[in-house]
Order: C-alpha cells, then sequence, then structure tokens
C-alpha cells in the first residue's frame, strides 16, 4: 500500500509548491512561518534537496495541511506516516466511539449526525428521521452521503423552503473545503451538487436576511414550516487521521413551533 502510494504522488519538493501556492504564499512567507532559508525551501521544492522527516512536518505547519495530507507528504519524501488512521470501529477507537454516541443521543430530541471527510453519513440519532422520511430509500444506502441527501432533487431538496440559501450555504462550505484539501472526489462532489437544479435563487455572497444572524434550514413538513439552526462540532487536537476527520452536524430547533414538535415526535 505505501508502495502504491509513493508510486502515484508526486515528488515531496513539487507538492509542497503545489500546497503553497494554493495557500497563496511565497517562498519568503513560507520560509518565515517555518524559520527556515528561502533558499533552503527553493531547494526542497526544485528537488536539489530532500527534505527530513522534520523539515516535512515543519513545513506542513504553516501550510495548515489535515492529517491525511501530512502523511501523504512523508510517503512521498519516503518516509512512514506520522499518523495513525484507524477504522472507527477499531478497538482504538471505542472512546471515540462513546464520546460520539454520547453526543448524540444527549442531543435528543433534535436531529443529529456523524460524518467523514467525504460528508459520508457515519452514525444518527434516532431525531434523523424527521429528515431521512422525506428522502428517497436509495439516497440513504450506505454510505449514504449528507449533502447529497440534502440537495438531490429526491432528496430534502423540494422540503426545503429556502433552498437556493440552505443551497448555497452547503456549497460554500463544500468549496472552502475543496480549497483547504485539495481533495479529487470532494471536487468531485462538489461539481455534482452544482449540477442539480434548483428553481430559488442561490445567493452568490452568504448575506444575512432581515433579523438573521445565521443561515437557517427551513423544512416544509406535515405540521407546518419547521426551522433549524445548525452547528458543527470537531475533535479538539486529534492525532488520528480518522478522528480528525470526523464532523458532528447537531440541528437545534430555530422556534418554539419547531421545537414543540420534535417534543411531540419523542413522546410518541
Amino acid at each position: 500500500m505505501t508502495a502504491t502510494v509513493q508510486a502515484s504522488a508526486p515528488p515531496v519538493g513539487e507538492a509542497l509548491r503545489r500546497w503553497r501556492e494554493l495557500r497563496r504564499l511565497s517562498q519568503l512567507e513560507l520560509s518565515i512561518r517555518a524559520e527556515i532559508s528561502t533558499r533552503h525551501l527553493s531547494f526542497v521544492e526544485t528537488g536539489r534537496s530532500r527534505p527530513s522527516r522534520e523539515m516535512v512536518l515543519r513545513l506542513a505547519g504553516p501550510l495548515d495541511l489535515p492529517l491525511r495530507e501530512r502523511n501523504r507528504l512523508l510517503l512521498a519524501a519516503g518516509y512512514a506516516p506520522a499518523y495513525p488512521e484507524n477504522a472507527l470501529g477499531a478497538p482504538q477507537m471505542a472512546a471515540v466511539r462513546a464520546a460520539v454516541r454520547q453526543v448524540l443521543t444527549g442531543h435528543e430530541p433534535y436531529p443529529a449526525v456523524v460524518v467523514d471527510r467525504g460528508w459520508h453519513l457515519l452514525d444518527a440519532n434516532s431525531s434523523l428521521t424527521l429528515f431521512t422520511d422525506l428522502v428517497a430509500p436509495e439516497l440513504l444506502v450506505a454510505p449514504a452521503n449528507v449533502l447529497r441527501v440534502s440537495l438531490h432533487p429526491d432528496g430534502l431538496a423540494p422540503h426545503i423552503a429556502n433552498l437556493g440559501e440552505w443551497r448555497g450555504h452547503l456549497l460554500g462550505r463544500l468549496g472552502r473545503q475543496v480549497e483547504l484539501t485539495g481533495d479529487a472526489e470532494l471536487t468531485a462532489l462538489e461539481a455534482e451538487l452544482r449540477g442539480y437544479p434548483c428553481d430559488s435563487p442561490e445567493p452568490e455572497i452568504e448575506l444575512p436576511g432581515p433579523g438573521e444572524i445565521v443561515v437557517p434550514l427551513r423544512l416544509r413538513h406535515d405540521c407546518g414550516e419547521l426551522v433549524f439552526l445548525s452547528t458543527i462540532a470537531t475533535f479538539g487536537t486529534p492525532l488520528d487521521v480518522t478522528l480528525a476527520e470526523l464532523s458532528i452536524e447537531s440541528f437545534y430547533p430555530a422556534d418554539e413551533h419547531t421545537a414543540s414538535v420534535l417534543r411531540d415526535r419523542a413522546r410518541r
């Protein structure tokens, strides 16, 4: 597996230059942040100097690279990965699974989901059925993608009253993630989602509407329009690739009507 990654990856200097340009940093700016000479950085990027393992990690810091990309840089330089990548079901992740389950259960009766870097649904609490009951079953087949479920014509999209606004919000988040990671899978997902039809105007820039301080999700439901605010939580100072890429998105009622509907559903 390591040999395959090394064979397909660009040389470490080329990869570092690509990341530096993606972060819109000059060689001088990066060398100052990494506390090395511009000459040394230039030699590394052109392949005239092979960086040490410590130098690769030293440059990855100010480039704000995700742990997965730091491992790839190390492999490209001929070194073993620095950060483990354990499956969520692995014994080492038992404490993580317990913490995630505690967050999900504690958030009832409000919906909450756990997703990975690619926005695949990993876990959820029972209140998520408020959303999934409105979605075509084929979109929920594992590994279901929550962004696809949200914006697909057979997903939540027809039930979202402010689809243009919510779509712009989700695509903006995904676009920033693509820029941060350079991930080809996320780039393809963004292109797919942008191709979905949307009859509502999509704002080019997220600006608050009258009286709004966040972008709400307005959902048409049999019980009337339900309005949600969402937050995203991640694990602090993760040292595992899988853990670093986990996100918990929690939805909160934005008005008393929505809260009442959720409480009634939970009692039933």
